[in-house]
């Protein structure tokens, strides 16, 4: 008596489940990645030639109005050293980007740049592309 077995088990690979997978997670990449807003001021930037792709460990911004912010943290100039040493305690070799406004008259640049001089601090400042 030969006895037969019901169901046999296949060995083909379905990848359809792996597809759709991989489609819903680009979805939500490039949903995500549109909602990520690096620069919360509008600043308008002077342009450069040249670009460094250092990655800065904070920021301090001037709008045209001449308020500072470090992040996105409104500070007084009077209170900035301060802050921004705050936010760089402990970090080893801190990079700081300035974001100011083409129309900030340079004095309220140099101030931030001898902030950084005086702290030893790399300091990067930030342009728009050509």
């Amino acid at each position: 008596m030969a006895i037969r077995r019901g169901s046999k088990v296949s060995s083909a690979f379905s990848a359809a489940s792996m597809t759709d997978l991989m489609f819903l997670l680009l979805v939500f990449m490039l949903i995500a990645t549109t909602l990520i807003n690096p620069n919360a001021l509008k600043l308008t930037l002077p342009t450069s030639n040249n670009q460094i792709k250092e990655k800065p460990y904070t920021t301090v911004s001037i709008t045209p109005d001449l308020q500072y912010y470090v992040e996105d943290t409104p500070v007084q100039l009077a209170e900035l050293e301060s802050a921004l040493q705050a936010k760089m305690e402990g970090v080893e070799q801190p990079v700081l980007s300035l974001h100011a406004d083409k129309t900030v008259p340079i004095d309220n640049v140099v101030k931030v740049m001898n902030i950084a001089k005086d702290n030893r601090w790399t300091l990067i400042l930030a342009t728009s592309p050509n």
